[in-house]
């Protein structure tokens, strides 16, 4: 009777170490990239023009995502309103201005559209648009399961 409680309890000792071994594991982490990206120019004012952007964004980590913010932003712009050159806002970007995505799977892509990424004003239509343009994943969440 004394054995078997002795090995009782050192089986329950091992399933606990196992359990508590198991549970230390990495966690699943979800990723989001910027698989492809493409800038379009618009008019939107006799004097004004802006850009937009369109592209892909692919979840390339373990878990399914949601709740994705996708926005531009042009770090060689300025931020003050000048005659030929390309500006940025200084205040909060609006929704239009923010792609979203409520839910990527694992391993899936989606399509998203950001207006406004930066703008221009001119007399003429720019003949170029600016370096540094850059698409980026504001934020997202993993799905738990």
């Amino acid at each position: 009777m004394k054995r078997y409680i002795h090995r009782v309890i050192i089986v329950c000792c091992l399933l606990i170490v196992v359990f508590c071994l198991s549970s230390c594991g990495k966690p699943k982490e979800g990723k989001v990239i910027v698989t492809d990206k493409e800038f379009t120019l618009r008019q939107d004012a006799e004097r004004s023009w802006t850009l937009d952007a369109t592209g892909k964004v692919k979840n390339v980590g373990d878990v399914d995502v949601k709740k994705i913010v996708i926005t531009g932003y042009c770090r060689s712009c300025g931020e003050v309103l000048a005659m030929g050159k390309w500006f940025v806002s200084d205040v909060e970007k609006l929704p239009s201005q923010k792609g979203t995505i409520s839910y990527l799977p694992a391993g899936a892509e989606e399509e998203f559209k950001v207006k406004e990424v930066v703008f221009y004003w001119g007399d003429e239509k720019p003949k170029s648009i600016p370096e540094k343009l850059e698409i980026v994943i504001e934020s997202f969440e993993t799905v738990n399961d």
